[in-house]
This record gives structure tokens, sequence and C-alpha cells, in this order.
């Protein structure tokens, strides 16, 4: 065989090994495609659009047109000129008697409390005409229209993107000069909110490695029939609702109920202990709810751990607690880690058990997040606490696989 006729043949092998990697990479991505585009389409694209709304400022764009023009030209400061007050005025009529007038009212109240007022009571007084100066006729109206700080708002909002709804998660604000400052003590909560939610959700995730780990240990050294037992067991709470188990706990951790009638019996307390509606009623309800998650993928990973390990270290002399320690510790670390992401991302987000069992000062983001979105309306703040709550798993996230290693987050 001539050297050209092995470069000819080489050559038409190649491009039929190509066209088959071509051809079995297009059928990966027809297989891939239903999926990538249902998470896409249903996961990504909302919650993207979701932590969009917490920077989204196209209200103010939207139903004061002009005033967001002309009040670009104004520095802060003295009261603005007329041009202002004019297009106030022109903006305000359009929006009189029209549903539009309250939605603009609630936003500006997120910044200034009293301003959804203001904005009421001005376009229901305005004159349709005959006014000689638009400044007099609005301060004529409201005393507040000769306040720089309330035409302030309009210019710090005015922009296509606002930082307004990020800035009061941090529990921040803008003065009239537009310089950053924290809000009045009486007013900050998101700070120690985060604090509250991170504590609650460390407690819940320490208690359940506590717990879960002689738990799985057990299951796995057992039989294969005490295992199944014990694994259904375990899988139990799995079928009943979250909202029942919740429930579930209120009835048993009050004054009057199981857990407190059993205390008295035994002798242990004279008295019923407040178990419920505080932080002691939340942890246990929380490590009830999530155990499961830690037990799992300790008993996975403690499941694969051959006993062999454990006697050769004991045959040498070791202690069951040094075989502990150098053998089996580090071999179930992965199961831990695994565990331990899982229950404390679970837990961070957490809204209706603490809703159900705990306290005023015992709610967690997940419930304000909640309540800025179906009860105050502020969707712009649901989503800027959203944003932090993600940015705070994901920060932990990467450094525990930092720390541990990514593979350990995962059980294989």
């Amino acid at each position: 065989m001539t050297a050209l006729a092995a470069a000819q043949i080489g050559g038409g092998l190649r491009r039929a090994v190509n066209r088959s990697q071509r051809r079995h990479f297009a059928a990966m991505l027809a297989l891939m495609a239903p999926s990538v585009l249902f998470v896409a389409l249903l996961f990504v694209a909302p919650l993207a659009l979701f932590m969009f709304r917490s920077v989204d400022n196209s209200e103010l764009r939207s139903f004061l047109p002009r005033t967001v023009a002309a009040v670009g030209a104004w520095t802060a400061g003295d009261l603005p000129d007329e041009p202002v007050y004019a297009a106030l005025v022109e903006d305000l009529r359009v929006l009189k008697g029209t549903p539009s007038v309250g939605l603009l009212g609630r936003r500006l109240n997120y910044a200034v409390p009293g301003y959804r007022g203001l904005i009421t009571k001005t376009a229901r007084s305005l004159p349709d005409t005959g006014i000689a100066s638009n400044k007099d006729a609005l301060i004529a109206i409201d005393e507040k229209w000769a306040d720089p700080a309330f035409l302030a708002v309009l210019r710090q909002q005015a922009g296509r993107l606002t930082d307004f709804y990020l800035l009061t998660a941090l529990d921040l604000e803008r003065n009239p000069g537009g310089s950053l400052q924290g809000v009045p003590r009486d007013h900050a909560v998101f700070i120690d909110l985060y604090g509250r939610t991170l504590l609650v959700s460390l407690a819940v995730t320490g208690l359940c490695l506590l717990i879960a780990y002689p738990v799985a240990a057990v299951m796995a050294a057992a039989t294969a029939g005490t295992a199944n037992l014990l694994l259904m067991l375990v899988l139990v709470p799995f079928w009943t609702s979250l909202l029942v188990r919740s429930t579930a706990w209120v009835i048993l951790l009050q004054n009057e109920g199981v857990v407190n009638k059993a205390l008295m019996a035994l002798g242990l307390t004279s008295q019923p202990l407040p178990l419920v509606f505080n932080r002691t009623g939340v942890l246990i309800a929380m490590v009830h709810v999530l155990l499961p998650y830690m037990i799992l993928p300790l008993y996975s990973v403690m499941k694969g751990i051959s006993p062999v390990h454990l006697r050769a270290a004991a045959s040498l002399g070791a202690t069951p607690l040094t075989v502990f320690r150098t053998i089996y510790l580090p071999l179930t670390l992965p199961g831990v880690a695994a565990g331990a992401t899982l229950v404390f991302v679970l837990s961070i987000g957490f809204y209706v058990t603490p809703a159900l069992v705990g306290g005023p000062a015992d709610q967690m983001i997940g419930y304000f997040i909640a309540y800025f979105t179906n009860s105050a309306v502020n969707w712009g703040l649901a989503a800027a606490l959203g944003t932090f709550l993600l940015l705070i798993v994901a920060l932990i996230y990467a450094v525990l696989g930092k720390l541990v290693g990514l593979d350990r987050l995962r059980v294989r």
C-alpha cells in the first residue's frame, strides 16, 4: 500500500469518526433539550425576573414621565423651580381619578411614609384649569410640597433602575443629598433578621447532625431486615404534609399538651414549660422535619464503609475512640458535608414551621418574603430579600466547597 493510499484511508476514517461524534453530540442535545427548556422556562426565567424586581423602577417613569424628565435638571437642596412643579401637576392631572394614583402613592410610600396620602390628597384637590403658579398651588394643597426632602425622593427614584430595595434590605437608605446612611435603630430589622435566620439554621443543622449520626451508624451496622425497617421509619414523615406535622407540634408542645403532661407526670417539672411559640418550639419542629435529610446521606456513606478497615485498626491496638477518630469519622465526612449542606439550605428558607410554632421574634427570612409578596404587595423588597438569601446560600456553599471539597458536598 502506497503512502498516498494510506493517507486517504486515514483521512476518510477521521472524517467518519468526526461525523459519528457530531451525530452523537446532536443526539445528546436533542435528548437534553426538553429538560433544559423546562428548567429554563419554569425555574431560571422566573427566578431571574423575580430578582430583577429588586432593582426595577418602572413605576415612576410610567406614572410621572414629565416629572422624571424635569427633576433630572434640579440639584437637590433648595426647592426646584416652577417647571418641576408644572410637570408634576400635569402628571397628576393625567392620573386623577384612576387606580394609578394609589399605585404611585404606594410606591413612594415605601421611601417616605405618608407619601401615599400626600399623592392622593394632591391629585384629588388639583383644579383642572386656572392655576397661575403650580408651585404655590401644590404648597397650598399641602405644605409638604415646600419640603425639599419630599421632592428629593422623586429625583432619587427617577432612574430606570434603583438600589432602593437592596439598600432597604440592608437597613440602609439615602439622605436627600444622595449619601448612604443607616436607617433609625427602631426601623432596622433586616440585619438582625439575617443573623437570626443563620443562627436558627446552624442550630438546626447541628442538632440534626448530633441525632442523625448515631442513628445512621446503627442502621449501617444492622442486618438487612433491621436496616430496612429502620429506613422505613425514617421515611414515614415524608408521608405526612409539612403543614400537618408543624400543626401537630403546636398541639404536642402547648401547656396542656402531651409533652408537658408527660414531664410533669414523671416529676421532671412542677409546671408546664414554655415549649411553643418560641425558639425552642421552632428548633424542635424543624429538627423533626429535616432529620431525614441528614440521616439518608449519612446512611448512604456509612453503608459503603467496609468493616475490614475498622477491624484492621483495632487489631493493631487502636482504642475504639481512636478507630472512630482516625478511620470512621474521616470516611463519613462526605455524608456529613452532604447532609449538613442539604439541611442548612432547606432550613434557611423555612417558612411554614416557624410561622406556626414560633413567636414574633422567631420568624425567619422566608416569613418576611411571603409577607412582602402577599400582604404588603412590596415585590421589590421581597425580591431584594430573596436575592440576598440566594447570595448567602451561594456564599456558604462556596466556602464549604473550598474547605471540604466540592466532591464531599454530594453523596456518590
